[in-house]
């Protein structure tokens, strides 16, 4: 962190992490993308981060692998760490129990795609503009875009992106559904700071166990998922937050969630 390859800031109960190489168009070096991992790690500890905001800057979320990297990569082992690097940032942000969202504006490619792919929601400038680009350079994603993205927009639309290489425009990604929203270039952030917001007023462990839930669920066959999703509810239901929940219902008042 002493390179500032990430920039922290709070606002309100958020977190925003932001990529911090201007002049390499956010490329996720190695040390990048283990700054993400030890970041949000860290940030996971902290009870009053309720939320966290992953962005750019305004031309640029991230352009995707840092291609000096790899193109110095020479044998096997070399490649699989490489890709193992890849692995633990999107694991992190898949993994920890807050919110993720991705603020993104301008050129979200390949391997910022990706781990834009493993954050929980995703808002997008009007000129942003989305893509993979693996198969310009002779290569397949290998951060997720095959699996990830064919489980969020479909397979037609994830192999159009991946054999043609071309773009797509923050409109069409709303319409295949891998954005969440569109908004100004200008209001990206503060539109996912918004939304952490709203769910900072929710139950902690409830929004966390969310999370698992659906992110975990989905690796499984249904009947596996809802036995999950039942072991879920029942732990949250003997937690002092569906206590003050339910009885803050009935008394028509605020609840003081605890995270407990």
């Amino acid at each position: 962190m002493s390179e500032q390859l990430l920039l922290v800031e709070r606002r309100g109960s958020a977190a925003i992490v932001t990529f911090n190489r201007p002049t390499k168009q956010n490329a996720l070096s190695g040390a990048v993308l283990d700054a993400i991992d030890a970041t949000l790690a860290d940030l996971d500890r902290q009870e009053d981060v309720r939320g966290i905001v992953l962005t750019g800057n305004d031309k640029v979320f991230s352009t995707g692998g840092d291609l000096k990297e790899a193109l110095a990569i020479e044998t096997l082992p070399e490649i699989r760490a490489w890709l193992d690097a890849f692995w633990r940032a999107n694991r992190r942000i898949e993994s920890i129990g807050k919110p993720v969202v991705a603020a993104i504006n301008g050129f979200c490619l390949t391997g910022g795609l990706e781990l834009a792919l493993c954050c929980d929601i995703r808002v997008s400038g009007e000129g942003a503009t989305f893509g993979v680009t693996s198969s310009r350079i002779g290569t397949v994603a290998g951060a997720g875009a095959t699996q990830r993205l064919a489980r969020l927009v479909g397979p037609e639309w994830t192999k159009e992106l991946l054999f043609s290489g071309d773009f797509i425009d923050a409109q069409t990604a709303l319409r295949i559904r891998l954005v969440s929203e569109v908004v100004a270039p200008e209001r990206v952030v503060e539109r996912a700071v918004e939304r952490i917001e709203a769910y900072a007023r929710r139950a902690p462990l409830s929004v966390a166990y969310s999370k698992f839930a659906v992110n975990n669920g989905l690796q499984m066959d249904l009947e596996s998922a809802l036995h999950y999703e039942r072991q879920i509810t029942s732990t949250l239901f003997l937690s002092d937050d569906k206590r003050e929940g339910m009885a803050a219902f009935l008394e028509k008042r605020a609840p003081n969630f605890t995270g407990r």
